[in-house]
Protein backbone atom coordinates (compact mmCIF):
# COMPACT_ATOMS: atom_id res chain seq x y z
CA UNK A 1 0.00 0.00 0.00
CA UNK A 2 1.46 3.21 -0.96
CA UNK A 3 1.63 6.11 1.41
CA UNK A 4 1.21 9.57 0.72
CA UNK A 5 3.10 12.22 3.27
CA UNK A 6 1.55 15.86 3.16
CA UNK A 7 0.78 18.88 5.01
CA UNK A 8 -1.99 17.78 7.64
CA UNK A 9 -4.61 20.29 8.54
CA UNK A 10 -3.93 18.77 12.06
CA UNK A 11 -7.32 21.12 13.54
CA UNK A 12 -9.39 19.68 11.48
CA UNK A 13 -8.33 15.79 11.69
CA UNK A 14 -7.14 15.97 15.28
CA UNK A 15 -9.96 13.20 16.47
CA UNK A 16 -8.20 11.06 13.55
CA UNK A 17 -4.81 11.56 14.33
CA UNK A 18 -5.16 11.00 18.29
CA UNK A 19 -7.22 7.38 16.96
CA UNK A 20 -3.44 6.56 15.61
CA UNK A 21 -1.43 8.32 18.85
CA UNK A 22 -4.45 6.15 21.12
CA UNK A 23 -3.64 2.96 19.20
CA UNK A 24 0.46 3.51 18.45
CA UNK A 25 1.16 5.31 22.29
CA UNK A 26 -1.85 3.23 24.33
CA UNK A 27 -4.00 5.97 25.23
CA UNK A 28 -7.32 5.53 27.10
CA UNK A 29 -10.19 7.42 26.08
CA UNK A 30 -8.84 10.21 29.28
CA UNK A 31 -5.67 10.12 28.04
CA UNK A 32 -6.84 11.31 24.18
CA UNK A 33 -9.61 14.04 25.69
CA UNK A 34 -6.51 15.55 27.56
CA UNK A 35 -3.84 15.74 23.92
CA UNK A 36 -6.94 16.75 22.19
CA UNK A 37 -6.89 20.49 24.21
CA UNK A 38 -3.40 20.33 23.85
CA UNK A 39 -2.71 19.34 20.70
CA UNK A 40 -5.30 22.38 19.35
CA UNK A 41 -3.62 24.70 21.98
CA UNK A 42 -0.07 23.85 19.87
CA UNK A 43 -1.48 24.39 16.89
CA UNK A 44 -2.28 27.67 17.38
CA UNK A 45 1.75 28.96 18.27
CA UNK A 46 3.39 30.78 15.62
CA UNK A 47 5.34 28.38 12.97
CA UNK A 48 3.09 25.40 14.35
CA UNK A 49 2.79 22.57 11.31
CA UNK A 50 2.02 19.01 10.56
CA UNK A 51 2.20 16.50 7.98
CA UNK A 52 0.55 13.37 7.59
CA UNK A 53 0.38 9.90 6.04
CA UNK A 54 -2.24 8.46 4.15
CA UNK A 55 -2.45 4.55 3.12
CA UNK A 56 -5.83 4.27 0.46
CA UNK A 57 -7.37 7.58 2.00
CA UNK A 58 -6.77 7.19 5.26
CA UNK A 59 -4.97 8.52 7.98
CA UNK A 60 -2.35 6.07 9.40
CA UNK A 61 0.71 8.76 10.87
CA UNK A 62 1.05 12.16 11.65
CA UNK A 63 3.94 14.45 13.26
CA UNK A 64 3.50 18.29 14.23
CA UNK A 65 5.96 20.75 15.48
CA UNK A 66 6.86 24.06 15.88
CA UNK A 67 9.76 26.61 16.90
CA UNK A 68 10.87 25.98 20.41
CA UNK A 69 9.99 28.67 22.93
CA UNK A 70 11.82 28.17 26.09
CA UNK A 71 7.95 29.32 28.14
CA UNK A 72 6.90 26.54 26.47
CA UNK A 73 5.83 24.31 29.27
CA UNK A 74 8.18 21.28 27.90
CA UNK A 75 11.02 23.75 27.13
CA UNK A 76 10.61 24.50 31.25
CA UNK A 77 10.59 20.94 32.32
CA UNK A 78 13.58 19.37 30.16
CA UNK A 79 15.27 22.87 30.77
CA UNK A 80 16.79 21.84 33.90
CA UNK A 81 17.83 18.48 32.66
CA UNK A 82 19.48 19.94 29.80
CA UNK A 83 21.64 22.37 31.60
CA UNK A 84 23.01 19.89 33.81
CA UNK A 85 24.18 17.93 31.13
CA UNK A 86 25.39 21.18 29.15
CA UNK A 87 23.27 20.82 26.95
CA UNK A 88 21.20 24.06 27.41
CA UNK A 89 21.55 26.32 24.08
CA UNK A 90 19.65 23.16 22.39
CA UNK A 91 16.54 25.30 23.73
CA UNK A 92 17.34 28.13 21.06
CA UNK A 93 17.14 28.08 17.50
CA UNK A 94 15.56 24.81 17.47
CA UNK A 95 12.48 22.98 15.83
CA UNK A 96 10.41 20.68 18.22
CA UNK A 97 8.79 17.87 17.19
CA UNK A 98 5.53 17.65 19.70
CA UNK A 99 4.68 14.22 18.31
CA UNK A 100 5.20 11.88 15.76
CA UNK A 101 2.96 8.27 15.71
CA UNK A 102 2.32 5.96 13.17
CA UNK A 103 -0.33 3.06 13.57
CA UNK A 104 1.92 0.31 14.65
CA UNK A 105 -0.31 -1.91 11.22
CA UNK A 106 2.06 0.88 9.16
CA UNK A 107 5.10 1.04 11.13
CA UNK A 108 9.26 -0.24 9.66
CA UNK A 109 7.67 0.95 6.43
CA UNK A 110 9.34 4.71 5.99
CA UNK A 111 6.52 6.50 6.95
CA UNK A 112 7.81 7.67 10.40
CA UNK A 113 11.50 8.39 8.85
CA UNK A 114 9.45 10.29 5.62
CA UNK A 115 7.15 12.16 8.37
CA UNK A 116 10.29 13.59 10.46
CA UNK A 117 12.64 14.31 7.59
CA UNK A 118 9.77 15.88 5.92
CA UNK A 119 8.74 18.56 8.63
CA UNK A 120 12.08 19.03 9.83
CA UNK A 121 13.15 20.39 5.69
CA UNK A 122 10.90 23.15 6.41
CA UNK A 123 12.47 24.41 9.36
CA UNK A 124 14.70 27.72 9.59
CA UNK A 125 16.10 26.37 12.75
CA UNK A 126 19.77 25.01 12.15
CA UNK A 127 18.41 22.19 14.62
CA UNK A 128 15.44 19.85 15.97
CA UNK A 129 14.98 18.59 19.36
CA UNK A 130 13.00 15.94 20.88
CA UNK A 131 11.78 13.65 23.65
CA UNK A 132 11.13 9.71 23.47
CA UNK A 133 10.67 7.48 26.33
CA UNK A 134 14.18 6.51 27.59
CA UNK A 135 14.31 3.01 26.00
CA UNK A 136 15.76 1.15 22.99
CA UNK A 137 13.12 1.59 20.90
CA UNK A 138 12.40 1.40 16.99
CA UNK A 139 11.64 5.23 17.40
CA UNK A 140 14.93 5.77 19.24
CA UNK A 141 16.87 3.89 16.80
CA UNK A 142 14.87 5.82 14.10
CA UNK A 143 15.68 9.07 15.40
CA UNK A 144 20.24 7.95 16.10
CA UNK A 145 19.60 7.00 12.42
CA UNK A 146 18.15 10.62 11.45
CA UNK A 147 21.70 12.19 13.61
CA UNK A 148 20.16 12.94 16.84
CA UNK A 149 21.94 12.24 19.85
CA UNK A 150 21.32 12.20 23.71
CA UNK A 151 21.45 15.59 25.10
CA UNK A 152 19.36 15.03 28.53
CA UNK A 153 18.18 11.04 29.88
CA UNK A 154 15.85 10.18 32.39
CA UNK A 155 14.08 13.41 32.23
CA UNK A 156 11.09 13.16 34.53
CA UNK A 157 7.66 14.30 32.90
CA UNK A 158 4.94 15.25 35.79
CA UNK A 159 2.29 12.55 35.01
CA UNK A 160 4.39 10.25 32.79
CA UNK A 161 5.20 6.76 34.67
CA UNK A 162 8.53 6.37 32.19
CA UNK A 163 11.41 8.73 32.10
CA UNK A 164 12.28 10.54 28.87
CA UNK A 165 15.88 11.36 26.90
CA UNK A 166 15.99 14.32 25.00
CA UNK A 167 17.69 14.44 21.97
CA UNK A 168 18.64 16.87 19.31
CA UNK A 169 19.91 16.81 15.89
CA UNK A 170 21.29 19.17 13.46
CA UNK A 171 19.18 19.94 10.42
CA UNK A 172 18.96 18.89 7.88
CA UNK A 173 18.61 15.68 8.72
CA UNK A 174 20.61 12.48 8.00
CA UNK A 175 19.16 10.55 5.08
CA UNK A 176 20.05 6.79 4.00
CA UNK A 177 23.53 6.29 2.03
Amino acid sequence: MDLVIGPLDLPAHVDEALEVQAVAFGLGPDEVAVRRQIVLRHMMNPGARAYGATAAGRLVGFVYGMPNDRTHWWSTVVQPYLRAEGNEHWLDDSFVITELHVHPAHQNRGAGRALITTITDTAAEPRSILSAIDTESPARALYRALGYQDLARRVLFPSAPRPYAVMGAPLPLLRRA
